[in-house]
C-alpha cells in the first residue's frame, strides 16, 4: 500500500475513534455524578483573589499553589493540612513547579516577565531570570538540566539552565503559547502551540523544534499532560471545551471528548488510572486510563472557578484550590469514593 493510503487509513480510524467517543459521551456516560468525597476545605491565606497552578513535591509533602491575584506561592503542608509559608515578590505568579531532586521550585512571575527560582527548604528566593512576554507553564528536562518556559504571548518558550540560572535560549514557536512538558520516555519537550492548533516537540540536546503536530478539532489547545507509558497526550481545548487524546506513536488525534467550559490544568493519577481535567466553569471532568483505552467516569461542579488541580499518587488525594468559598479562600480536598477503587 502507497504512503498515501497508509495516511488517509490511519485518519480515517482517528475519525472512527474520535466520532465513538463523542457517541460515547453522548449516551450519559460523562454526566455520571463524580467519584469523589470531599475531605477538608482547608483555609488559605490571602485574599479572595485568583489561584493558578499548583505543583507537589512528594518529598516534602509540600503542595506549591500559585495566588495570582496575590502575587505569592503559598506552601501548603499535605500532611498538616494547613498553609506553612507565603513567598511574596512573585508579580502575577502563574506557573509554579517543584523539582524535588534540586531541592527547587520555580515560578513564573508574569507581571515582571521572568522565573523565579525558590529554595524548596528555606523557601527563600535564589534568582530571578528574564524571560519573554507573559511566562506560564514550565517544564523540566533532568538529561539537559534545562527549565523550559512557555511565553504565552510571546510565542516562544525560554530555556532556563537550572546550575547557572541563565536564560540560554529562546525557541520561536509561531503562536501563543499554552503548556509546556516533559516526556520521559523520548526525551524531548512537548508545547501547546495554542493558536496554531499545534503542539511543538523540542528536541532539548539542541533547543530545536523536531516537528509540529497538528491538532484537528483542537481550539484552543492550552492544557497538557502526557501519559508516558501509554504513549499519549491529553490535550484541554479551553475555546470549544474538548479533551483531546494524542497518540505519541502515529501523531493522531484518537479521541475526542467534551468536558467543562475553559478547561485549563489537568492531573493524573497512575494508581487508578484517573485523569483529572479542571475547567474555568468550576466543572470537573474525570476518565479512567486503562492502557491506551479512555473512558469518562463522571462529570460535575467542583466548586466556583476550580480551574487548576492537583493530585498526590501515595494518598490519591486531589487538590483543588478555590479563590472564593464563603468569602475566603480554601483549597477543596478529595479522594475517590468509597466504592472507588484507589490502587
Amino acid at each position: 500500500m502507497t504512503p498515501g493510503c497508509l495516511r488517509c487509513r490511519s485518519v480515517v480510524l482517528g475519525l472512527a475513534i474520535v466520532l465513538l467517543a463523542v457517541a460515547s459521551n453522548a449516551s450519559g456516560q460523562a454526566t455520571h455524578a463524580l467519584p469523589l468525597d470531599t475531605v477538608a476545605d482547608a483555609p488559605l491565606t490571602g485574599r479572595t483573589t485568583r489561584w493558578d497552578y499548583a505543583s507537589l513535591d512528594r518529598v516534602r509533602h509540600r503542595l506549591f499553589l500559585a495566588h495570582l491575584g496575590d502575587g505569592v506561592v503559598t506552601a501548603f503542608d499535605t500532611r498538616a493540612q494547613r498553609v506553612v509559608a507565603d513567598i511574596p515578590g512573585v508579580s502575577s505568579v502563574h506557573g509554579v513547579l517543584a523539582i524535588p531532586q534540586l531541592d527547587r521550585v520555580y515560578a513564573s512571575a508574569t507581571g515582571t516577565d521572568e522565573v523565579v527560582a525558590i529554595d524548596a527548604t528555606s523557601l527563600k528566593i535564589l534568582a530571578r531570570v528574564p524571560t519573554g512576554d507573559y511566562p506560564d507553564g514550565m517544564a523540566y528536562a533532568p538529561g539537559a538540566r534545562k527549565l523550559y518556559v512557555s511565553n504565552e504571548h510571546g510565542g516562544s518558550d525560554t530555556v532556563i539552565d537550572v546550575r547557572s540560572y541563565r536564560r540560554i535560549a529562546t525557541i520561536p514557536l509561531g503562536g501563543e503559547v499554552g503548556n509546556t512538558q516533559y516526556d520521559p520516555v523520548s526525551g524531548h519537550v512537548f508545547a501547546n502551540v495554542q493558536t496554531r492548533r499545534m503542539l511543538a516537540e523540542i528536541d532539548p540536546a539542541t533547543d530545536k523544534v523536531v516537528a509540529r503536530i497538528p491538532l484537528p478539532g483542537a481550539e484552543g489547545n492550552h492544557g497538557l499532560y502526557i501519559d508516558a507509558p501509554a504513549r499519549l497526550a491529553f490535550i484541554a481545548c479551553e475555546d470549544n471545551g474538548r479533551l483531546l487524546v494524542l497518540d505519541l506513536r502515529n501523531r493522531h488525534v484518537i479521541a475526542s471528548f467534551p468536558v467543562g467550559e475553559g478547561p485549563d490544568v489537568l492531573a493524573f493519577d497512575p494508581g487508578p488510572g484517573w485523569l483529572y481535567v479542571a475547567s474555568e466553569s468550576g466543572e470537573l471532568a474525570l476518565f479512567e486510563v486503562k492502557g491506551r483505552t479512555v473512558r469518562a467516569l463522571g462529570q460535575g461542579i467542583l466548586g466556583p472557578n476550580a480551574h487548576v488541580v492537583a493530585v498526590d499518587p501515595a494518598t490519591h488525594r486531589a487538590y483543588f484550590p478555590l479563590k472564593d468559598w464563603k468569602g475566603k479562600p480554601v483549597l477543596r480536598i478529595t479522594e475517590p469514593a468509597s466504592a472507588a477503587p484507589r490502587k
